[in-house]
């Protein structure tokens, strides 16, 4: 039987995992919309004090404050839940962290050719026409890391 007992723990803690990482998610999202919100409360109390000028006017005291409070709540609620999210993330010190561009970048940071963009497999050219197309078929060829 310690083989079952083995197979339900490691599916419990897939199960956990899963959650946990539902959990993150949905923190993400709601984190990214709440700051939508604000960006956008901040941006219609822009418009409204922007118009009132263009108009040689103050903003009314009362648009002035129903704008700056609806910017506070939402600003508010957006740190709110980017600071749970920090928090989250804190508590998790063996969690994997990738990269923020790690969805379809080079394993290896790429630099740019020290020779001006010419092929480095022993194609020199005088003029530029044809460098880019040389170089393109020079690195699709290789497999990255090896030269």
């Amino acid at each position: 039987m310690s083989i079952w007992d083995k197979v339900k723990d490691g599916i419990d803690k897939a199960g956990k995992a899963a959650q946990d990482a539902l959990d993150d998610g949905k923190t993400r999202i709601d984190a990214y919309r709440a700051r939508e919100q604000a960006d956008k409360a901040a941006e219609a109390f822009g418009y409204a004090v922007f118009r009132a000028t263009e108009l040689g006017k103050e903003l009314e005291p009362d648009s002035k404050e129903r704008l700056l409070q609806s910017l506070r709540d939402r600003d508010t609620e957006a740190r709110r839940l980017e600071t749970k999210l920090a928090d989250e993330t804190a508590e998790k010190p063996d969690a994997p962290h990738s990269p923020p561009d790690a969805a379809g970048a080079p394993a290896e940071p790429t630099a740019p050719p020290a020779n001006g963009g010419a092929a480095s497999s022993g194609a020199t050219g005088s003029g530029s026409a044809g460098t880019g197309s040389a170089a393109a078929s020079a690195s699709s060829a290789t497999p990255p890391g090896q030269a």
